[in-house]
């Protein structure tokens, strides 16, 4: 396990990689530019030296950024045009600044069919005139509305679709495959789920974990997280991730809420620890 956080990088792209040495984390992810706008600021040559330079000073052992939330590759609307060429400008900055991953959600359509053809297309399209190093991640969905990702098949059915398929993997999302349907909240519950994932998408696939406890009830397909012990899903789960060799190697980021407990503690230091002292010797 290399325990990390989802970062904000207010003040410059490296401030993510300092806060995550200021937690002891060996990994973390962050966006490499605005989530929420398509359009987005030229990456200049001095922010990659810096980031670059600050990330061999510490140690980080992976990271994963995010690609922005309005992005939907299976989109009728003019919207995959827009999300076609912020997949393109999220890879290419990537690969400047050495990111090992991009996780974006799959997409959304209402034909699921439709849904996967239109997605691998994309990525199709994408990667034909990429040939930088970092890898697309589709990460798992709680399947809120029309998002395609909600089933391991979904996933497995983009990827058998690709030219490149060893330029995706798959980022699991504990509260979204927990909201999906996905019951792991026993070592046994966790055992059959990831048996199945394998079957389906094999666990070679799995880059990256998101590791966050869920609000919502097992199939409520509501996407909110939860404090690591503090939601639906209960420590067990997590106990049995840590310890699972398959992910021994892997990042674990944590996008639970941000803040203080009532200690005034730092809620990522606090979920941290734990996650740390459930990792057998």
């Amino acid at each position: 396990m290399l325990p990390g956080s989802h970062l904000s990088v207010a003040g410059g792209l490296a401030n993510a990689l300092t806060a995550a040495e200021d937690y002891k984390f060996q990994s973390v992810a962050l966006f490499v530019r605005n989530q929420r706008q398509w359009a987005s600021k030229h990456l200049e040559s001095r922010v990659i030296d810096v980031f670059r330079e600050t990330r061999a000073a510490s140690h980080i052992k992976k990271v994963a950024a995010h690609g922005i939330y309005l992005m939907n590759l299976a989109s009728r609307t003019d919207i995959r045009e827009k999300s076609l060429q912020a997949l393109a400008d999220d890879l290419s900055r990537c690969s400047r600044l050495g990111i090992e991953y991009l996780v974006i959600h799959p997409g959304s359509n209402a034909d699921l069919a439709e849904g996967v053809d239109m997605i691998a297309a994309g990525i199709n399209q994408v990667f034909h005139d990429f040939d930088g190093q970092s890898m697309l991640l589709l990460e798992t969905t709680a399947g809120q509305g029309n998002c395609i990702g909600y089933r391991f098949e979904h996933l497995a059915a983009i990827i058998d679709k690709l030219a490149m398929p060893d330029k995706v993997g798959v980022c699991v999302d504990t509260a979204h495959i927990f909201a999906a349907g996905y019951d792991i909240r026993t070592a046994e519950d966790c055992e059959k789920t990831f048996r199945e994932l394998d079957k389906t998408v094999g666990l070679s696939k799995v880059k990256v974990l998101h590791i966050n406890d869920s609000q919502k009830e097992l199939g409520s397909r509501v996407d909110r997280h939860a404090h690591i012990g503090h939601g639906k899903i209960g420590l067990q789960c997590f106990r049995w991730l840590v310890n699972y060799k398959p992910f021994r190697n892997l990042p674990f980021i944590m996008e639970t809420p941000k803040g203080k407990n009532s200690k005034g503690s730092d809620w990522d230091i606090v979920n941290a620890e734990i996650l740390r002292k459930m990792l057998a010797d």
